[in-house]
């Protein structure tokens, strides 16, 4: 678990989270609202797909200028969004407001089971609706790579 997490405001606008993204080299973030409170989660993924709804409502002769790479965007590609801040959307407009989340004290197992039946990337560690860390695909894998015996 990561217990320095970086967390997005619910408010900030669509070009503060992508450069947040970009600076701190992550794919998503937990979203909090203007009391701290835990409201849902953004990821690359929201952005390509709000990106792609705005680039079809524009352009339906192409598809748009960007793709994932397994599960890393590669950060030139995020240039590539069609970002604008017309419309006044912000983060709570494109998050995912379905959380998934556990207690600091969740088994590995538990974890990766609600990770594949979710088909996410990350959960959120969470004390009252606080977020207090995270546990995303690469620390579960580190923790594979940890336990494995080595040959």
């Amino acid at each position: 678990m990561t217990r320095n997490v970086i967390t997005v405001p619910d408010d900030a606008t669509l070009s503060e989270l992508v450069a947040t993204l970009s600076e701190h080299m992550i794919t998503g973030a937990p979203v909090v609202d203007e009391n701290g409170k835990l409201v849902g989660v953004v990821s690359t993924t929201d952005i390509a797909l709000h990106s792609t709804k705005r680039t079809s409502d524009i352009r339906r002769d192409r598809p748009p200028d960007f793709y994932l790479r397994g599960w890393e965007l590669i950060e030139d590609e995020y240039r590539s969004f069609s970002i604008e801040e017309d419309a006044g959307q912000v983060v709570r407009d494109i998050m995912t407001p379905v959380i998934f989340s556990v207690s600091e004290n969740a088994r590995f197992v538990e974890m990766a089971d609600m990770m594949v039946g979710g088909r996410v990337h990350r959960l959120i560690v969470t004390d009252s609706d606080r977020v207090v860390g995270i546990v995303t695909t690469l620390d579960l894998l580190r923790g594979l790579r940890d336990r494995w015996p080595r040959a």
